[in-house]
């Protein structure tokens, strides 16, 4: 059995699955969006295209 292996500092489960960590640390220049609005903006965009296509039905 192999002995076990010690984590290095910053390392982690992604590193670990060959996946490359980008952000590790919030830039302050960074657009913020808030959730609700993400989630209002998903619901009007559901309806908008419910809507067309009652109003416009294809063939």
């Amino acid at each position: 059995m192999a002995p076990p292996k010690k984590n290095k500092k910053g390392e982690g489960f992604h590193s670990a699955a060959g996946l490359i960590r980008y952000f590790d640390a919030e830039e302050e220049t960074a657009l913020k969006i808030d959730p609700r609005f993400v989630v209002a903006a998903c619901l009007v965009t559901v309806v908008v295209v419910e809507l067309l296509r009652w109003i416009v039905p294809l063939k």
